[in-house]
């Protein structure tokens, strides 16, 4: 019974990860980013692509995934055996669980090159928003506050 709670409380903080990423799209603001000067630059976009964003990479997914595999592999065998397996288990459940973090919290990204007015050429990269798409020639605003910029309509 013990075992089993423990498993259930390391896949839940696990699967937690996905709501602890932070959204990257352009309108998004930290809570120190809100109510502070932001300076606004200009430019006409000269190429969009897309690209993918790394996920996180923490200790809560190794930790979670040590745990269920060290709880998973000490129920294998006896004696000296189970410890091994529960070495074993932690060692490849820590690595699963940190593979799991970064996929999940992975995500979809536009690098956005734009030809700024004062001549400078400068590329972006920030999440994907479905609501929102990016075109070559596309006048838009540069948004820079607290050392983070972000491209805009």
């Amino acid at each position: 019974m013990k075992k089993q709670i423990l498993i259930s409380a390391a896949l839940i903080a696990l699967l937690g990860l996905g709501g602890c990423a932070s959204k990257l799209t352009g309108d998004v603001y930290s809570r120190d980013q809100a109510r502070a000067p932001q300076t606004v630059r200009m430019g006409t976009i000269e190429s969009v692509r897309p690209v993918q964003i790394e996920g996180t990479k923490t200790p809560i997914g190794p930790a979670a995934g040590a745990v269920v595999g060290g709880v998973a592999g000490s129920s294998v065998g006896g004696g000296r055996g189970s410890v091994i397996a529960g070495v074993v288990g932690a060692v490849a459940g820590g690595m699963v669980g940190a593979a799991a973090e970064e996929g999940i919290t992975r995500s979809q990204g536009v690098e956005i090159t734009v030809r700024e007015d004062d001549g400078q050429t400068r590329a972006y990269v920030q999440e994907a928003d479905p609501a929102v798409s990016f075109f070559a020639g596309e006048r838009v605003r540069i948004l820079t506050v607290n050392g983070v910029s972000r491209v805009s309509k």
